[in-house]
């Protein structure tokens, strides 16, 4: 079964979930914490559901790129003629 089937499935079964819940709630009463309680937890499955829906109609996160050995080898000291020595300032010159 596809993912799309699977969903439905379960949409299915929650919607005769929340059927059998309102005929209970008829039954029992719907001010008692207990059956409350079983009515929001059929919500939050409905709203997790949906949830899961949504995330699986949206096209796959874009993957993530390879990861680029850096090789242990000092780099050439010509890459850093031109620039200061962070915090210390230029070579020539002293600090204050």
């Amino acid at each position: 079964m596809s993912v799309h089937d699977e969903l439905t499935s379960v949409q299915r079964c929650l919607d005769d979930l929340n059927r059998s819940v309102r005929r209970l709630e008829q039954q029992i009463g719907g001010g008692g914490l207990e059956i409350r309680r079983v009515r929001t937890d059929a919500e939050h499955l409905r709203e997790s559901v949906a949830l899961l829906r949504e995330a699986a109609s949206t096209p796959a996160a874009p993957k993530r790129p390879d990861l680029v050995t850096i090789p242990d080898t000092p780099y050439d000291d010509s890459l850093w003629i031109d620039s200061d020595d962070e915090g210390l300032g230029a070579r020539d010159r002293h600090a204050p």
